[in-house]
């Protein structure tokens, strides 16, 4: 098994190379099967996985052009710094803290800092959260009375920032923010409802609903991922332990749910027939936060179950889903407006490249 990690993750690195060959200056969004890259200009909220990516292929190889390319491009995101939205996070966690932590890179960490700094002074203390924001990309309904869950992930940046600027104070709102997004958006059975409406001036939860599934009241495997990843980076920077425990819980309604193939399709809710969708970006995001929650678990028989799992959900997707010219096909970004709904997503690309870099121990799953 170890040699088709290994295998895969070659491919992966040259598909980062032929990425940088296609790139004018915008960041990849999603491609076609022929490897051809839709891009944004800014970076939409997806802009911090391609210097991510370059970041770990630095890591993984070595090389000192790849930890150049990622400098250059956590540069592009610094106007984002200012930008009036939560996946902030995204941008300057995958895009900047990663160099920080990686490679004790000075430019990676300023930058890092600079997306933190602007985006604490967002937090809503009535609400106990940091909103959606009003230019929140990924997000239907935006504003000061949004939440997701996929902003949990966001706010572990905080908690490195707090520790780099000496501001003991932001780490208390991520966590803040990571607890209220459990009665946002995590039900009783470990299911995950992907956005929540609260009063802004009261913090009063109005509604939850499920802006990207099949119906506002299904489960989304991409909210049920970022979920899982959301809780267990939490944990990771943290130590709070209930943080764990939620990981672990909607880790397991995934894995008790999942197909038999282990790749998800788009929604755990969605009529099943040949043509409905699968998400290997989903699947990908999990495959690498079970990664995550193995190496924080005591038990023994627990975290081996769970790294188990892991491994087992990497392998298909390497073998189902990673072709010859390490593109990861038939990621669905949007099913509800049949926007890229069997395409390759730079997040899907960038969490399994994450996944087999641990896998091949060059990079360690609890650092990053």
């Amino acid at each position: 098994m170890a040699d088709i990690f290994q295998d895969a993750l070659k491919l992966m690195v040259g598909r980062v190379d032929e990425t940088a060959a296609q790139l004018k200056g915008a960041f990849p969004h999603f491609a076609d099967a022929k490897g051809d890259w839709t891009t944004t200009p800014d970076g939409d909220w997806t802009g911090g996985f391609w210097p991510g990516m370059c970041w770990l292929a630095a890591r993984v190889t070595g090389t000192v052009r790849y930890r150049r390319w990622a400098l250059e491009w956590a540069e592009r995101l610094r106007p984002r710094a200012t930008s009036d939205t939560v996946f902030r996070g995204f941008l300057f966690y995958y895009g900047a803290l990663l160099g920080a932590v990686l490679f004790d890179d000075p430019r990676a960490r300023e930058i890092a800092l600079e997306g933190a700094r602007d985006w604490v002074k967002t937090y809503n203390p009535n609400a106990g959260c940091f909103p959606l924001g009003d230019a929140a990309e990924e997000a239907s309904d935006v504003g000061q009375g949004e939440a997701s869950v996929d902003s949990v992930q966001g706010v572990a940046l905080l908690v490195w920032a707090a520790a780099a600027a000496h501001e003991p104070a932001w780490r208390d709102l991520a966590i803040y923010h990571a607890r209220r997004h459990i009665e946002f958006c995590i039900r009783e059975d470990g299911s995950v409802c992907q956005s929540a409406s609260f009063d802004p001036q009261t913090g009063v939860l109005r509604k939850r609903y499920t802006h990207k599934g099949f119906t506002n009241e299904s489960t989304w495997a991409r909210a049920q991922a970022w979920a899982i990843l959301g809780y267990a980076l939490m944990h990771q920077w943290t130590g709070e332990r209930d943080f764990l425990r939620v990981a672990l819980k909607c880790a397991d309604w995934w894995l008790a749910h999942v197909p038999s193939s282990r790749v998800a399709y788009w929604d755990f809710d969605a009529p099943v027939g040949p043509d409905t969708e699968h998400d290997s970006s989903a699947t990908a995001i999990t495959a690498a936060a079970l990664l995550k929650i193995a190496a924080a678990l005591k038990d023994v028989q627990t975290r081996r179950e769970v790294r188990a799992a892991a491994e087992a959900t990497v392998r298909a997707l390497v073998e189902g889903y990673l072709d010859v010219h390490g593109i990861l096909d038939r990621g669905c970004y949007s099913k509800r407006i049949n926007l890229a709904t069997r395409n390759e997503l730079i997040w899907g690309s960038y969490y399994l490249f994450e996944a087999l870099g641990v896998l091949t121990r060059k990079i360690e799953a609890a650092k990053i």
